[in-house]
């Protein structure tokens, strides 16, 4: 709700017609990714777990335009949908929150973490095998009080949502991406509508990022290589340069963490897309088949 406000705020900014009252009306909309809290998202269909509701909802013309955190969209749009803006990113690194020790380096041995994410599963055992991992879900809230009622010891969420909603003191440290990888296009919010209305594109273009739509494509680009779903642990983040080239790293793993492969590309921003697909190449031939299934 909080990216559909700004995205409200972006728009009536810069189309004066959209300012005047009730010109944009916010429709909240339930997900079955919102409603299933008792299983992990890959034991029940995926990323689509959180768009296939509202994706139904612009294709019966309830809505004319929707926000997503990019992250939970599939790789692959719906036919009649088309992804056209993005936002400016927010930092897409994981913070650990915890009152058991001040770093991730220094959580007690055997210690409970806390996530539904097998991208963060994975790479917390791999560098901290002595740690446990269990099922975690929830909005920002849910699993704050979650952990304050001690069902886990630690808990990974993004800084960009406690940014967004203002939670950033119960941050214990943020996560470098040498740590723990984000996921694709972790901190970005993005507006789809229904590919034929050329109004609504017009609107959705103007308050479009480039810099933060060319760094996700490329991320989206390598994980459409890797056919990566829910199900298969895999982490992204291209980079704008000071000199204007883009820097893609990649990881793909077992969700165990006893395999973790990983790839660095950089070149011209305009390269973006073939980037991340040979990246995705590379760490699927790397990795083989057994480890999406």
């Amino acid at each position: 709700m909080a990216q559909a406000y700004e995205t409200r705020r972006l728009l009536a900014a810069a189309h004066p017609e959209l300012a005047a009252d009730g010109a944009l009306e916010i429709v909240e909309i339930n997900t079955t990714g919102d409603m299933v809290q008792d299983r992990a998202l890959s034991e029940v269909g995926g990323k689509g777990l959180f768009s296939k509701e509202i994706d139904a909802a612009l294709l019966d013309n309830r809505v004319d335009i929707a926000v997503h955190s990019m992250k939970d969209l599939e790789t692959w749009m719906p036919d009649g949908i088309s992804l056209l803006s993005a936002l400016e990113r927010e930092d897409p690194r994981d913070v650990l929150i915890t009152n058991k020790a001040d770093s991730f380096a220094n959580l007690p041995a055997g210690s409970l973490i806390g996530t539904s994410s097998l991208r963060r599963q994975a790479q917390i055992l791999k560098r901290r095998p002595d740690l446990k991992v269990g099922l975690f879900r929830g909005n920002v809230q849910t699993r704050l009080r979650k952990l304050a009622e001690g069902e886990a010891d630690a808990t990974l969420l993004a800084l960009a949502g406690l940014n967004r909603l203002g939670n950033t003191d119960v941050i214990t440290e943020i996560l470098e991406p040498d740590v723990v990888l984000p996921a694709v296009a972790q901190g970005a919010i993005g507006i789809t509508c229904r590919t034929d209305d050329e109004r609504c594109s017009d609107f959705i273009r103007t308050i479009n990022h480039d810099q933060t739509l060319t760094r996700v494509t490329c991320e989206r680009a390598m994980l459409e290589a890797l056919d990566g779903s829910c199900r298969t642990p895999v982490g992204g983040l291209a980079e704008l340069n000071a000199d204007g080239s883009l820097t893609l790293r990649g990881l793909v793993a077992k969700s165990d963490g006893s395999e973790v492969f990983e790839t660095r590309r950089q070149g011209p921003a305009s390269d973006g897309v073939a980037m991340g697909k040979d990246a995705g190449e590379e760490l699927r031939g790397r990795a083989g088949p057994d480890i999406f299934k």
